[in-house]
C-alpha cells in the first residue's frame, strides 16, 4: 500500500480517518498484542508510532511488535533520528516549522538520510506545528520551540502554507502529549482554507464529538493518543 495515496484518496471522498498514538514511553512492550487486538477492532485507519523520547523501551524492539500483529499500517512519528525502523510501513519525515531550532528544522534529517537510503520505508516529508495546548508538553520542552498562541491562526496558516509551497505533503498541527486542550476548530478550518495537501490534527483530544469537530473543521486524520492511555477501549466506542 501506498501510504500517501491512501491519505489522498480518504481526503479526496472526505472520509474521517483516525490515527492511534502509541508512545514507547507510555506502553510496555507486553501489552501491544492486545492493544492491537483493540485498536484493530475499531476500525483504525493507522496506527502512529513515537514520541518526544523513547527511554522506557527500545524502539526498534517496540516497533517490531507493533508490526508483527498489527494488520493495520504502522507509521512512525518520530521524535529524532535514532526513531527509525524498516519494520514501518512509512515514517513522517517531520520538520518542526513553526520553531527555529535548526536541529529539528533540518539536522535530524540529515543524521536520518542515510539510513533512510538503503531502506524500504515510505518517507512522507511533513510540516509539524506546535500548537499551545496550555501547558509545556515535551515536545516543547525537548526541542526549545514556543507553540503558536491558539488565537493567532494567521501564524498558523502562513507556517502551513508556506511549508507546502516549499514542497511538504502534509501539515500536521499538534498540541503535544498531555495537552490540557485541543487545537480549537476555527484556527484548524483558517489553516484549511489555506493549504490545498492533507491536514493531520492531534494532542488532547479526548472525545468522540471532538474527533468529529476536528474532521469538520478541516482536519483529514485526527490522532488519538492520551485518551488510549487512559481507556484502551476507547476508539471501539
Amino acid at each position: 500500500m501506498n501510504i500517501y495515496q491512501d491519505i489522498l484518496e480518504k481526503k479526496r471522498k472526505n472520509e474521517l480517518a483516525i490515527a492511534a498514538l502509541l508512545d514507547p514511553d507510555s506502553k510496555a512492550i507486553k501489552e501491544i498484542k492486545d492493544t492491537i487486538k483493540i485498536l484493530e477492532s475499531s476500525k483504525v485507519d493507522y496506527i502512529f508510532v513515537g514520541g518526544s523520547t523513547s527511554w522506557k523501551n527500545d524502539f526498534g524492539d517496540f516497533i517490531r511488535e507493533v508490526a508483527h500483529h498489527s494488520s493495520l499500517p504502522v507509521i512512525i512519528f518520530p521524535g529524532s533520528a535514532s526513531q527509525i525502523s524498516g519494520y514501518a510501513d512509512a515514517i513522517l519525515f517531520l520538520s518542526l516549522v513553526s520553531g527555529q531550532n535548526p536541529q529539528f528544522l533540518i539536522g535530524e534529517h540529515i543524521r536520518a538520510a542515510s539510513i533512510l537510503k538503503g531502506m524500504d520505508i515510505e518517507v512522507i516529508p511533513t510540516g509539524y506545528l506546535l500548537i499551545d495546548g496550555g501547558n509545556m508538553t515535551t515536545v516543547e520542552f525537548i526541542s526549545g520551540t514556543k507553540p503558536i498562541p491558539q488565537n493567532k491562526p494567521e501564524i498558523a496558516w502562513s507556517i502551513a502554507y508556506a511549508s507546502e509551497l516549499l514542497g511538504m505533503k502534509l501539515i500536521y498541527l499538534e498540541c503535544g502529549s498531555g495537552a490540557k486542550r485541543s487545537v480549537n476548530n476555527a484556527l484548524i478550518k483558517s489553516v484549511r482554507n489555506y493549504i490545498n495537501i492533507p491536514l493531520i490534527v492531534g494532542g488532547g483530544i479526548r472525545s468522540r464529538e471532538e474527533i468529529e469537530e476536528k474532521h469538520k473543521a478541516g482536519a483529514d486524520i485526527v490522532v488519538v493518543g492520551n485518551a488510549l492511555e487512559d481507556d484502551p477501549e476507547f476508539l471501539t466506542r
